[in-house]
């Protein structure tokens, strides 16, 4: 949307003129109801260059360069120096505000323009970040998102969106870390001597490396679907009962109230029926998954299913004395951090599963969630997980579609949504180009449902003072003398500034102290060239085309009294 904008408003269309977008994702079938650049013959097609041959069309002086590489700290090599000084202004179009964030700071360390927005559902923003007059948009946090309580999610669910999330835990920790874990063990000699040193999960780790690579190795697709069955037993039936036995439905608190009153729902286990389709569809789901892992032939054959589910013997639980079942959320991270491991029993596991060097490094192929596949089984299982829970504590189930949107984490956008804070960046944009003061920039907040529109001026960015230095965030000390030595580049700060360097910094380790200890290994450091000392002591790789290191200094006053100061850009090529 935002670039179909441009194309029609001319931008980057003049000599020497371009506009460089990047988007690693390939189009799925799930984007094609919320933009209108994409056909249903572009699924799978790189989005960047699909989107730039559309607009084309619309306008053909248009001048775009596609990327399909992420921009984060791994691709500095690409989106360099170089390239960012060659801008003239960037534009977000992202979807996690860690991304966000990378690109806010490499904005304010070029001095470029940033055009920040976002959609979800019928709500939008947009910010504006100017250099040298507005504030970031790091400079404000959203508040961290409500997590579901540990012990909510594994005990005591009562609404759907905890059965989703307990489901889609389910899936990650069967069908993908345990896969990743039996590759571990199988690359890795030591890994059982590492897994001792993680209280918390050693024991239940190892188990599962005994179930995957030993005793309940699958060989065919029915051993799956035994498998299958026996942990709808474990899941549905025999963990509820062993709730209720530490948890009896008449049991009393210590203040006399019933335990199982407000959310706590008290669960009920399910018996397995062949002829419950829900019960079925969680069989085949998780018996194809499993087999996917062990690169076994599955199937979607109902009959062969059930004729496999026959010969199964599910053995009588007993509930267990001594369970500890974690109710408080406290407990819960209690229990997470473990206590003492019990070297014998890993020692005992260890001994009954086989040597590393007899298995192949790959010995099982993870599960990648993957969402908008209809026939991977996915969905499938955490639909059926998840209503299967949700049968267990009287909670009203939710269908495919719905359990797609939360366990997949889908933002819902809406092409009137997008259509309206696309046309408030270009606004912004505009006023960019023709240089606006700070009043006549507007952030703007909406949502189309109530509807609210609300624009306010963009906070200008904070100043700090010291003597006749005034400094902002955008503020930074540059120094463009060469690859000064270390002895060189301190006089150089104390004659533009007037201030004593006590400490140099550059990413996490120090350069100079004025307290070292070391009398030599001052004298070694004073006559190096800063890259030097940065390659030698930060370790850090310098690129064929660096030019600059960051480096934060501490400084003090002739009263010997902390100075705050910008940090400084250190051209050494």
């Amino acid at each position: 949307e935002m670039l179909k904008n441009w194309a029609l408003m001319g931008l980057g269309c003049g000599t020497g003129g371009c506009v460089h977008i990047t988007d690693m994702d390939t189009i799925e079938k799930s984007n094609l109801n919320r933009q209108f650049l994409f056909r249903a013959t572009d699924i799978q097609k790189l989005k960047a260059t699909t989107a730039a041959e559309a607009v084309t069309k619309m306008n053909k002086d248009i001048n775009i360069k596609c990327y399909s590489t992420r921009v984060g700290p791994d691709t500095e090599e690409t989106f360099d120096d170089e390239f960012f000084e060659g801008l003239n202004g960037v534009c977000n179009a992202l979807d996690n505000v860690q991304a966000r964030l990378y690109v806010d700071q490499r904005c304010i360390y070029y001095q470029k323009p940033l055009l920040e927005s976002g959609t979800q559902g019928t709500k939008g923003n947009v910010q504006v970040v100017v250099p040298n007059l507005t504030e970031s948009y790091g400079s404000s946090r959203d508040p961290p998102e409500k997590s579901i309580p540990i012990c909510t999610l594994k005990n005591f669910p009562n609404a759907i969106e905890h059965t989703i999330q307990w489901a889609r835990d389910e899936f990650e920790g069967v069908f993908k870390q345990a896969a990743e874990d039996a590759n571990a063990y199988a690359g890795d000699p030591e890994y059982v001597a590492k897994l001792k040193k993680q209280p918390g999960t050693a024991i239940a780790t190892m188990e599962t490396l005994r179930d995957n690579l030993s005793s309940k190795k699958p060989q065919d697709f029915k051993d799956c679907v035994i498998w299958a069955r026996l942990k709808f037993e474990e899941l549905f039936a025999n963990n509820i009962k062993q709730l209720l036995f530490n948890f009896p439905l008449d049991m009393v608190t210590s203040a006399g109230a019933p335990f199982w009153s407000g959310p706590k729902r008290p669960p009920c286990p399910v018996s397995f029926d062949t002829s419950d389709a829900l019960h079925m569809e969680f069989v085949m789901s998780a018996a194809n998954l499993r087999a996917f892992n062990f690169g076994l032939k599955g199937t979607r054959d109902m009959n062969s299913i059930k004729e496999a589910l026959q010969d199964v013997m599910v053995p009588e639980f007993t509930p267990q004395k001594g369970v500890k079942i974690q109710v408080s959320e406290q407990e819960a991270a209690q229990a997470a951090a473990g206590g003492d491991v019990d070297d014998a029993v890993i020692d005992k596991i260890a001994s009954e599963l086989p040597a590393p060097s007899s298995l192949t490094a790959n010995s099982m192929t993870p599960v990648e969630f993957e969402k908008d596949d209809d026939t991977n089984f996915h969905i499938d299982f955490i639909t059926a997980c998840s209503n299967l829970r949700a049968t267990n504590y009287s909670i009203t189930p939710a269908d495919k579609f719905e359990t797609k949107s939360i366990a997949g984490k889908i933002i819902p956008a809406i092409a009137t949504t997008t259509a309206m804070v696309t046309g408030f960046v270009c606004f912004e944009l505009y006023k960019l180009v023709m240089g606006k003061k700070l009043e006549e920039y507007k952030n703007a907040f909406v949502n189309l449902a109530l509807p609210f529109f609300g624009f306010s001026e963009p906070i200008a960015a904070p100043s700090r003072k010291f003597k006749d230095f005034e400094w902002s965030l955008w503020s930074r000390i540059d120094v463009d003398k060469g690859d000064l030595s270390l002895q060189d580049f301190l006089n150089h700060i104390t004659t533009e500034l007037g201030l004593e360097v006590s400490m140099i910094s550059c990413g996490v380790s120090i350069l100079y102290s004025s307290f070292m200890t070391s009398k030599k290994k001052l004298e070694e450091r004073m006559p190096m060239p800063m890259s030097a000392l940065a390659k030698s002591i930060a370790k850090i790789e310098l690129a064929p085309k660096q030019k600059y290191l960051v480096l934060e200094v501490c400084c003090t006053d002739e009263d010997d009294e902390d100075v705050e100061t910008p940090y400084v850009r250190f051209k050494f090529r």
